[in-house]
């Protein structure tokens, strides 16, 4: 026998055999007697037609049509005996018998692709860094007194502290007066960032039972026959009838409020504040550091590429979809499968890369996690979960939260092993701007 492997790419091989036919003809012999139990010639039970009779009737028929079970036997058996390890299906590219002679054949197959990697370490790349300020803390405590407001009737609105029961009519289109216009009848509160100020403005000094108008300016561009764009303007303005009004009272920052919104944990408004600013930071720092390690990953796999095993990524990339698939179905929303493939391939193979890039690292650096910080990280979550430590040790150990933390572990390694630059949110803004000129 012989056998030669052709490298297509990092994760696609080719192997081609070929087997004298004295190798392989007892195994020849032996397919086509199973095959010839299954033929019926009349005037023999069926099974017992002499093999003889068969080649005279079918010639070389029959040993064409074992050479493929056989030529499939041989690939798993040379896969076996030098260490090939096939993933997936492999699929027989070609097949070539000549009866008394030679069977050759080639057959494609997917491997696990050896990395050397390079350039893992000593990568240098910013980040913004967030740090809360005070704005934001009024900006919290400003959205806390409004959640826990009360409402009284008015009959005029005196300043943005209003909400507005409200009908509005579409009274012009660019100029144009609109005839029977449906009125839809919504709430305005004008303390909404999402007010237009004229409606603030004009809305001030009415009462119950007035209106006052306001326009809404539409600019967008859309494409024309000939391929470019043009810039699309309309100009609308709309009536609006004031049927009631009620008055936003905030209540004061006092301690029952605090102690109300902490569920106890804290009762003067100066702990309160330091506990917004800290809830605020350990957002920001836990969206710091999912940055870090986006730009991680994509900067490593950036310098390691290679082609991934298509049989790995169309198994993430269906349960992508299928995921997609099932939360359309819930949310009643259209659901194009082709598309969805399309859109979440890229992510589907970078995940392949990653996870056989982290694998690799973690196997050169030794990178492992033990039974005793597996211990010390059950230890920090029994207080929290009140779950005993050996319960706890056992779900570790018996899910993937042991992976979860051998992944950690890997990305302290990571971090302390790469050069990350924490930079002001707006100087970065001005440096991205700036190389995207």
């Amino acid at each position: 026998m012989e056998y030669n492997v052709l490298e297509i790419n990092s994760s696609e091989k080719e192997v081609e055999i070929k087997l004298p036919y004295d190798e392989i003809k007892k195994e020849v012999e032996e397919e086509v007697k199973k095959q010839s139990k299954k033929i019926q010639v009349p005037g023999f039970r069926k099974g017992k037609v002499p093999v003889s009779m068969l080649k005279k009737m079918y010639g070389d028929a029959l040993e064409y049509e074992a050479s493929e079970k056989i030529a499939n036997s041989f690939f798993w058996k040379v896969a076996e005996e030098n260490q090939l390890k096939p993933i997936g299906q492999p699929t027989m590219t070609d097949i070539k018998f000549e009866p008394g002679k030679e069977l050759s054949f080639k057959v494609k197959y997917e491997t696990i692709p050896a990395l050397e990697l390079k350039e893992y370490k000593a990568i240098s790349f910013d980040v913004p860094d967030f740090v809360v300020n005070d704005e934001e803390i009024e900006k919290e405590i400003d959205y806390i007194l409004k959640s826990n407001k009360t409402l009284e009737d008015a009959e005029e609105i005196l300043d943005n502290n209003f909400i507005i029961d409200a009908e509005i009519i579409l009274d012009e289109r660019n100029g144009e007066k609109i005839a029977e216009s449906k009125p839809e009848k919504m709430q305005i509160d004008l303390t909404s960032e999402g007010v237009a100020k004229e409606i603030v403005e004009n809305a001030k000094n009415k009462k119950v039972g007035e209106s006052f108008l306001f326009a809404y300016k539409d600019e967008h561009k859309h494409k024309i026959e000939d391929g470019t764009e043009e810039i699309h303007k309309e100009e609308y303005s709309y009536k609006v009838n004031v049927l009631g009004i009620k008055k936003i009272v905030l209540p004061e920052l006092n301690e029952d409020l605090i102690k109300k919104v902490t569920k106890d944990k804290v009762s003067t408004e100066s702990d309160f504040r330091e506990q917004i600013k800290k809830d605020i930071q350990n957002y920001y720092d836990q969206r710091n550091e999912e940055l870090i390690r986006g730009k991680l990953v994509s900067e490593i796999i950036k310098n390691n590429d290679f082609e991934p095993p298509k049989t790995l990524v169309n198994n993430i990339l269906e349960e992508y979809v299928k995921a997609e698939e099932d939360q359309a179905k819930k949310s009643k929303y259209p659901f194009n499968k082709e598309e969805t493939k399309k859109r979440l391939l890229k992510s589907a193979e970078n995940e392949v890369k990653w996870y056989l890039i982290k694998t690799k690292i973690q196997k050169d650096e030794d990178i492992t996690i033990t039974d005793e910080e597996i211990k010390e990280y059950a230890e920090k979550d029994v207080e929290k979960t009140g779950i005993s430590l050996d319960k706890l040790m056992n779900y570790y150990k018996t899910t993937n939260q042991s992976e979860r933390i051998l992944d950690q572990k890997l990305f302290e390694f990571l971090k302390s092993n790469n050069t990350i630059n924490k930079v002001h949110p707006d100087k970065m803004k001005l440096k991205q701007e700036a190389e995207n000129e």
